[in-house]
């Protein structure tokens, strides 16, 4: 007998493997979707372990590039839906269409603190404070530099028509059962503190993101499976949800597994 847990589990599987060849990809989201705090959320020896949310930024040139875990998980993660519906004006027949999923955006604040790291005298912190992390954020919405140098060579050669470069293809992954491509809509950032060198210590991040869908990218876009997989997950927690509901009616006992 499944429990709830693994049932959602072998959901998000059988999605997931729809797109099995993207290996460097699926690689990179088990590492962060399994990653969990080295030190436990209290003293106990008994306590939970938090898994840690976080934004991973891949190009094909450096997978790891911009790789941003949070350091403290944000208190809220507020998510607004807007239903895709055929404009059917007229046509009764058309009323209740959807064109697709649902435009999801996300907005999210997270902070960077390196109290800690100073106080134990680690390098990275007492030489940079949160900087570097600060910058591989930010490098989600920066275009490579080797792609401008590129693109100005063109332009300088007389190639008439030169492509935008390609942002990082980004994931938002907030547990097992979110994994999401994303592209960043706001981003804002606030140095609250600074060492004596003016880098940063403490700053605060405001995150605005769009959840892209199989509406927005190829089939041969992974983020295409990967968004296919997350909603597999959705209806099954649905289906949950609804025999939970329905279970807990006089008379009615229904068991899903």
């Amino acid at each position: 007998m499944n429990t709830t847990a693994e049932a959602l589990d072998d959901s998000y599987v059988i999605g997931a493997k729809l797109c099995m060849h993207e290996v460097p990809l699926r690689r990179i989201v088990r590492i962060f979707v399994r990653f969990k705090e080295n030190d436990r959320m209290t003293s106990f020896p008994g306590s939970p372990r938090l898994v840690k949310g976080a934004i991973v930024g891949l190009d094909m040139f450096n997978p790891l590039a911009s790789v941003i875990l949070f350091q403290y998980n944000p208190e809220t993660l507020t998510r607004s839906l807007q239903p895709q519906n055929v404009s059917g004006e007229g046509d009764r027949t058309e009323v209740t269409r959807l064109k697709g999923a649902p435009i999801e955006t996300i907005k999210l604040d997270a902070e960077l603190d390196a109290s800690d790291a100073l106080e134990k005298g680690e390098h990275n912190a007492t030489s940079m404070g949160v900087y570097p992390q600060l910058s591989a954020l930010e490098m989600l919405v920066y275009p490579k530099s080797a792609q401008v140098i590129a693109n100005t060579v063109l332009l300088a050669v007389g190639t008439i028509e030169v492509i935008p470069p390609m942002a990082p293809f980004t994931l938002f992954i907030w547990g097992i059962k979110r994994v999401l491509p994303v592209r960043i809509t706001d981003l804002s950032i606030t140095e609250e503190e600074h060492d004596v060198n003016l880098n940063p210590i403490r700053a605060k991040v405001s995150l605005g993101l769009r959840v892209l869908t199989y509406n927005d990218l190829s089939i041969t876009n992974p983020g295409y499976y990967l968004f296919l997989a997350h909603q597999v997950v959705k209806e099954t927690m649905a289906t949950i949800g609804s025999v939970n509901n329905l279970s807990s009616i006089d008379g009615v006992k229904l068991n899903l597994f």
